[in-house]
């Protein structure tokens, strides 16, 4: 979502503001002085210019008091299952809850999905009863409470809209996910009716805008292209799940690592690396072999660590990282693993290890890239390949680290690792 800003926690859950929540507080107060404004003169009671602006700005902050409120009954039943919150957001479009993972039953994400249209619907009832009873009273008060009544009312029943990225989406996901069994099939039965009404909320707001000349259609508009983003967002995210478990280790590793004898001395060593210049990358692992025994890594910034004079005394085996602190992975893991494994590894690579645990290749980052992109029919240049992997980071809209970490409690996933 961008830069936002940490105000504060609630519950032990960050609380941030995107600076986009400005933009739309400014604009709401504007819009509820107006109306206020109206209402009050047409029920003849008295108000101050001062006094309206007061009120707009007031309905602003209990209005996002309710949106936060709303995220806050989806957090704490996440929390309630074990999932952790990582922040609330408040933005444009109102409020998210970022969770950490996904619930491991459907029926735990059914609950945490309505709980937020709940608050809501239950606020809205809160703010009824406050109206009936201030309405001689306070009718000011009584006003600025049935304003909030309806807020609530239409963004809880807003919500409950089947289609991602909407709670209604979330809990279409919820029920055909328990009535399948499959969570994917529900993700894929989400997205297509949040697509469907994105569609329908731009061509809505293009027709008010352009034939009934209805300035308001605009937010349609940006409501509709938000909810396109979030649900093509997700049918990416099915799209690159697929690549991640179609694939296995050893049909996309490479032979990034060259073989040393354990017996050579370091001045022999510092010799070779010198003369082979040629096909040699600047950064192949060097494993070290006894015969046919494979012993572990050398790491040739040993020598820049020891004194010349002691080059001929030290062996490449007595200089070696064992073999047991080398990040590795088998060949017949799946590919999502790899990639959840490269999120640990310190120099973003992996060791390749086949049935009988010795090296058959290495994995990095880029042979992930390729992979993916081959499947989903994408060719990015080898130059800007090369600079993927002198960064060790993944291109813009591939980030396969927080793809996989997506599916390590999923069935797919653990049918792919069984199989």
């Amino acid at each position: 979502m961008g830069k936002a800003w940490t105000i504060g926690t609630i519950c032990g859950i960050p609380l941030r503001v995107h600076p986009s929540w400005l933009l739309i507080v400014g604009l709401a107060t504007v819009l509820f002085q107006a109306q206020y404004g109206q209402l009050l003169q047409d029920r003849q009671l008295a108000a101050t210019t001062p006094g309206l602006w007061m009120l707009g700005f007031l309905t602003v902050l209990l209005l996002f008091g309710s949106v936060l409120l709303h995220e806050l009954g989806h957090s704490l039943v996440a929390l309630r299952h074990g999932i952790k919150v990582r922040n609330i957001t408040l933005f444009l479009f109102g409020g998210v809850a970022t969770v950490e993972k996904e619930c491991r039953s459907a029926l735990a994400a059914l609950q945490v999905a309505a709980a937020g249209p709940a608050v809501s619907f239950a606020l809205a009832l809160g703010f009824f009863l406050l109206a009936n009873l201030g309405e001689t009273v306070q009718p000011v008060a009584a006003l600025v409470c049935q304003r909030l009544m309806v807020l609530n009312l239409v963004l809880g029943i807003f919500n409950l809209m089947p289609g991602l990225p909407l709670d209604g989406g979330l809990i279409v996901k919820a029920l055909v996910w328990h009535f399948s069994g499959s969570r994917r099939r529900g993700i894929q039965v989400a997205a297509a009716a949040g697509l469907a009404l994105a569609l329908t909320a731009i061509a809505s707001g293009l027709w008010f805008v352009l034939v009934w000349r209805i300035s308001s259609g605009l937010w349609l508009v940006l409501l509709g292209w938000f909810g396109l983003e979030a649900a093509s967002t997700q049918l990416q995210l099915l799209r690159l799940q697929d690549q991640l478990l179609r694939f296995r280790v050893q049909q996309v590793q490479g032979r990034r690592y060259r073989i040393l004898d354990a017996s050579l001395d370091l001045r022999t060593v510092s010799r070779q690396l010198a003369r082979e210049t040629t096909g040699m990358g600047p950064q192949d692992w060097f494993l070290v072999y006894d015969g046919h025994r494979w012993l572990g890594r050398f790491q040739p910034e040993v020598l820049k660590t020891l004194p010349v004079q002691c080059w001929p005394r030290e062996t490449v085996s007595q200089q070696l990282q064992p073999r047991g602190e080398i990040p590795d992975i088998r060949d017949s893991a799946p590919l999502w693993q790899a990639a959840l494994a490269l999120e640990r590894a310190p120099e973003s690579r992996l060791l390749v290890l086949n049935g009988a645990g010795l090296p058959s290749g290495t994995i990095d980052r880029v042979d992930l890239v390729r992979a993916v992109c081959k499947g989903l029919g994408i060719r990015l240049p080898e130059p800007f390949l090369g600079q993927v992997q002198r960064l060790g980071l993944y291109p813009p809209g591939l980030q396969l680290g927080l793809v996989a970490s997506t599916m390590a409690d999923s069935e797919d996933a653990n049918s792919s690792v069984n199989s």
